[in-house]
């Protein structure tokens, strides 16, 4: 946050500010209200992608910022289908002013084909089921808090989220642990460097609603 105010300070014409709610590699989540503040305090517009909070932040899966009713003060938000909807596509919410702006000049949707039928209808009945997943989100809760409190002999990343870092320095010591635990059965896979720092390379753990406890105990023992 202190970076960003700086770039803000140093910045001229119209600021946006873009981020992720829930951070695809860390699994961490944004600090929206400060973000909402600062944007306040420097006219800014907020840019916020939704893509791994949909389904899975709030009680309905609404995402952070609706989780913490917000709306009104993003300037933009997008939500992808191709993580939690198991679809692809995406949707960009924000003011009607946006909106023919976005039709009349953004390329990628200029230039794109709409979505067939029948993805539409995925992600249609996808949110249709959001809001009554409360034993799901209940599970997932569970297994993140399992792995939360694991000790293992790798660097552990602080995530509140279904993503889970497990740092491995060196892109062949992680290749190494990826194929063991493949070889397990684990559908795991190394994140390399230049992706992330060097010297952070990791092995990135996605929970889903679906696996056990006792398929988490069992990962966890080929770690500690």
């Amino acid at each position: 946050m202190t970076d960003l105010r700086k770039k803000i300070q140093q910045a001229t014409g119209t600021i946006f500010i873009v981020t992720e709610s829930v951070f695809s590699m860390d699994g961490d989540i944004c600090p929206l209200q400060e973000l909402v503040e600062m944007a306040k305090e420097h006219n800014a517009h907020l840019i916020i992608d939704e893509a791994h909070a949909t389904g899975v932040v709030g009680k309905q899966g609404e995402g952070l910022v609706q989780m913490l009713g917000l709306e009104s003060t993003i300037f933009a938000r997008v939500y992808t289908f191709g993580k939690a909807c198991g679809c692809h596509g995406a949707v960009v919410l924000g003011s009607e002013q946006l909106r023919t702006y976005l039709i009349n000049f953004s390329r990628s949707l200029i230039y794109s084909t709409a979505l067939p039928e029948h993805a539409v209808a995925m992600i249609g009945e996808s949110y249709r089921l959001f809001p009554a997943m409360h034993a799901e989100r209940k599970h997932l809760e569970q297994l993140i808090d399992i792995f939360q409190q694991a000790s293992l002999r790798f660097e552990k990343l602080i995530s509140s989220t279904p993503i889970q870092g497990i740092v491995v320095p060196g892109n062949q010591a992680v290749k190494n642990l990826a194929t063991n635990l493949q070889q397990e059965g684990f559908d795991i896979r190394p994140i390399l460097y230049p992706t992330v720092p060097e010297g952070k390379e990791r092995l990135r753990i996605v929970m889903h609603a679906y696996n056990t406890v006792e398929e988490l105990q069992r990962l966890l023992t080929f770690l500690t």
